[in-house]
């Protein structure tokens, strides 16, 4: 049997008493203080993925530190605490390791952890952006939108998820605005799209002023706080959130019933999985990087695979293929941890153009003579 562990961090306080109950009448800073000195632990045994092709098991290791912690604090002492997870895993037997959530963008995005362990690695950034894609195209089409003629935004387009995300979507697009904090590497991105598909792309550091007019858009930022909130968005907009923590607010699911916020990378695992540990998800479901582990370990493909920032189509459509090999395949469509039917999605249409139209009329008076 061929095995496996993922790497896991709490995105925040709230996280840590899924594992730790008692935490959650305690002072948020005072959690984080005393769990940046507990070491990385084994969390779960993953039993029950198996397909025609071979079966696997694996293990949660927790990387004890919150999303703000491994931003803030010095990224030696982050990397250290992450290699340490890694060497759990070493010890439990695992033959490639995963890097979930902020530990996959620490640093250079896994690169010196894997210089510092015996065991494969990967971050699972080509499977995230498969399934995001394919996530994103569903939902767009079931909301009416041609990616030949909408505005596309990309946030985080710099970043090893954005990036080709950029670059696949703009394969298809006429229309599309990168947004990062960093000109310089916006402009080498924006470089490499026009060279590669011939399409002009818009860039800006404006998060605000891209989401004005945008209809499709990917958030795929490391901003430990929201970007999206309900007054930035289209009625219409699609808007495919790849981020942990989330960059849409939950505001927008709670005050904008016109457009369609849906989770990137929700993943449904072949056989009877059982992560035995609740981190959010339906039974028999996974983060698109967890899957991209399993499928690696499935294939005996122990070797470093989605490292480093420039992760490329190629391997986006390799670890595609080999996810449909092992019948890996997109959970549906979900929004803020629950499914969405196609039903509903009419009625978020409907919504949206009905409020379109108003707004045509609205402007319509206000150039009248």
């Amino acid at each position: 049997m061929e095995k496996f562990a993922f790497i896991i961090h709490p995105l925040d306080v709230r996280d840590v008493a899924r594992k730790f109950p008692f935490t959650r009448y305690l002072p948020e800073r005072w959690v984080e203080s005393a769990f940046r000195l507990v070491p990385p632990m084994r969390v779960s045994h993953i039993t029950g993925v198996k397909t025609p092709y071979g079966e696997a098991e694996g293990w949660f290791v927790a990387c004890p530190l919150t999303a703000r912690q491994m931003v803030e604090l010095p990224e030696d002492f982050v990397l250290e605490r992450i290699i340490q997870a890694g060497r759990v895993a070493e010890r439990l037997g695992a033959g490639i390791v995963g890097l979930g959530a902020f530990t996959s963008v620490v640093g250079d995005a896994g690169i010196t952890v894997a210089k510092n362990l015996n065991i494969a690695v990967t971050t699972g950034n080509s499977y995230t952006v498969a399934t995001a894609i394919e996530g994103t195209k569903e939902a767009a089409r079931l909301m009416g939108h041609d990616l030949r003629r909408a505005h596309i935004v990309v946030l985080g387009a710099t970043g090893s998820i954005g990036r080709v995300c950029a670059l696949m979507l703009a394969r298809e697009a006429t229309r599309m605005t990168l947004v990062a904090r960093d000109k310089s590497r916006l402009e080498q991105v924006a470089s490499k799209i026009l060279y590669e598909t011939g399409l002009a792309v818009t860039i800006t550091s404006d998060v605000k002023k891209a989401l004005r007019t945008a209809q499709v858009v990917i958030a795929v930022t490391s901003a430990v706080d929201t970007l999206i909130g309900p007054e930035d968005l289209l009625p219409g907009a699609v808007v495919c959130d790849v981020s942990r923590p989330r960059n849409v607010s939950r505001q927008v699911a709670e005050q904008r019933d016109d457009v369609l916020v849906i989770e990137g990378g929700v993943v449904e695992v072949p056989g009877e999985v059982n992560f035995n540990f609740n981190f959010g998800f339906p039974p028999g479901t996974a983060y698109a990087c967890m899957s991209e582990t399993m499928i690696l370990a499935l294939e005996k493909r122990y070797e470093n695979f989605s490292l480093g920032r420039d992760i490329t189509i190629e391997q986006v459509e390799e670890i595609s293929a080999l996810a449909k090999k092992h019948g890996f395949k997109l959970a549906g469509l979900r929004s803020f941890e629950r499914a969405i039917d196609p039903r509903e999605i009419e009625r978020i249409r409907a919504r949206a153009e009905s409020r379109l139209n108003a707004l045509g009329e609205q402007q319509l008076v206000g150039v009248a003579p």
